[in-house]
């Protein structure tokens, strides 16, 4: 019914601003096309004016009701991120400056300078000076900007700390896995065409023995709050992207050609629920390129931890070797014969 509604509006609204068209036709018609064409030069400056106003008013009604509610508010929950932000804040400084000047020239010199009988135009059709300066001005800030944006960009695509931890992230439709390194610290070798759905999911070499303690899991990924986490990220099969909207990252995963970012997180999730307010706040990783029908669903999520419930969870784990060759799996419980049985099977 309200679909119904809607459509009925907007083919009322078209069906008035038809008829007023028409109208003023008529009129012109009546009064003369010199006198029609001054009364419209009027009515244009005042809508002009109008517009302006309204739409400043309509920015600051949307950002009053509609900022509180987006991510920019609850601040980034990662070092790296708040630097993003810090660009973002200084960008829309700069343009948003640039912008009201521009527009409030742009609509107040549609009002004051509508056709007048008594004031004659004057052609401008060059100036060298003008030109360079609103071409050098842009030019210099942009060029600061993106000074900035490459220096930070090149600071979490580079080399972190010696204390990070190292997590591999593969992306495969639709959702992600994420490989620890064991007690070594290494990453067993892995090749593609390893790849098993069931027990081997990014075909790692078994008998490499630095694989031999990797852990796998999907779908959540566990990091420790204060501490940098360097991601290698790649793809089982189509180009994805490793989309980290709290911390303010992203970056593509595409087969057979590794990425790497790091980051360091501020909050853990416990202490982003209570800033947010929302008992259900999870942070999330999710695909941030169409990869297929399925793109919507590929979403994992990142439990931020401390160092003590992050071992505690690791401790627990068990390495993805032992999944695939459970009858190696030390940890397993070897199954007893029956004495009864053998007994019976003696006397047979």
């Amino acid at each position: 019914m309200s679909l119904i509604l809607s459509v009925a509006i907007i083919v009322f609204i078209f069906v008035v601003i038809f008829q007023i068209a028409k109208a003023s036709e008529y009129v012109s018609i009546l009064k003369g096309e010199e006198a029609s064409r001054q009364q419209n030069n009027k009515i244009n400056g005042f809508l002009m004016i109008a517009f302006l106003v309204l739409g400043f008013v309509g920015i600051y009604v949307c950002n009053k009701a509609y900022y509180g509610k987006t991510q920019l508010a609850q601040g980034a929950a990662s070092i790296q991120g708040e630097k993003v932000d810090q660009m973002l804040f200084v960008t829309l400084i700069i343009t948003g400056i640039v912008f009201v000047i521009t527009q409030v020239l742009l609509f107040w010199f549609a009002y004051k300078y509508q056709e007048d009988k008594n004031r004659k135009v004057f052609f401008f059709a060059h100036s060298t000076k003008l030109e360079l300066i609103w071409t050098a001005i842009p030019a210099i800030a942009l060029t600061i900007l993106v000074v900035f944006g490459l220096r930070n960009w090149f600071f979490f695509t580079g080399e972190p700390p010696k204390n990070a931890n190292v997590i591999e992230v593969t992306g495969k439709q639709f959702g992600w896995i994420f490989r620890y390194p064991g007690k070594d610290a290494i990453f067993g070798k892995k090749y593609y065409k390893n790849i098993d759905p069931a027990t081997n999911a990014v075909g790692i070499i078994w008998d490499d023995k630095y694989a031999q303690d990797d852990i796998q899991t999907e779908q959540t990924m566990y990091v420790v709050k204060g501490q940098p986490v360097k991601l290698i990220i790649g793809s089982r099969d189509v180009i994805h992207d490793v989309g980290l909207t709290h911390f303010r990252l992203k970056m593509d995963a595409v087969p057979g050609i590794p990425t790497t970012m790091w980051f360091t997180p501020i909050y853990t999730t416990k202490e982003m629920r209570e800033k947010t307010g929302n008992p259900n706040f999870a942070y999330e990783i999710s695909c941030d390129q169409m990869c297929g029908n399925g793109h919507y669903s590929m979403k994992g999520v990142i439990e931020v931890v401390d160092q003590e419930e992050y071992d505690l969870w690791l401790a627990k784990q068990k390495p993805q070797y032992f999944t695939a060759f459970p009858d190696k799996d030390p940890s397993a419980v070897p199954v007893k014969a029956d004495s009864t049985v053998k007994a019976t099977a003696a006397k047979m």
